[in-house]
């Protein structure tokens, strides 16, 4: 930036170099701009990994590990940049849940995040893991396993929902 503020005092440099100057110096001190995914291939691990984490978690009525996943989800969708901004405040959400009620409406705000994110970047899950729909609260979730275990109603209603 200093050597942007002399130039512009010797006003010694053509206007057009001055503005190479001024975008050059400010590019450096801005953030480094994030990654999103590449259109048409797998959703990230970074990602999923902890979701499924907090979705098994939920259909076996735990809240354990909830926030340590949820904070890490937050970390890898943040540094997918702006498009997965609303998966990373969901993540940040989830993690200040309290119990287990507010901890299952909140995962469902996260996984609309998730599966929005792979409509819009055409997006599959990685291998063995699936879309489901829980109809009693019309929300996605993602799975690992071949037989439903809901996350939204755990052991009371766990095979409850179909697969997309």
């Amino acid at each position: 930036m200093r050597l942007v503020r002399r130039a512009i005092r010797s006003a010694r440099l053509e206007p057009s170099v001055i503005l190479s100057l001024l975008v050059l110096s400010l590019s450096a001190c801005s953030p480094a701009v994030k990654g999103t995914q590449e259109r048409g291939g797998t959703m990230t691990p970074s990602i999923i990994d902890p979701y499924l984490h907090i979705q098994h978690a939920l259909a076996d009525d735990s809240v354990d590990e909830v926030k340590a996943n949820a904070g890490m989800l937050a970390t890898a969708a943040a540094a997918l940049g702006a498009p997965a901004a609303k998966i990373d405040a969901a993540a940040l959400q989830l993690a200040e849940a309290g119990d287990l009620t507010a901890t299952r409406d909140r995962f469902g705000t996260l996984s609309e995040a998730i599966v929005t994110y792979m409509d819009g970047f055409h997006l599959s899950p990685p291998e063995g893991v699936r879309i489901a729909t829980c109809p009693m609260v019309n929300k996605p979730w993602l799975q690992q396993e071949a037989t439903l275990a809901n996350p939204y109603y755990g052991k009371s209603m766990l095979t409850c929902g179909s697969f997309r």
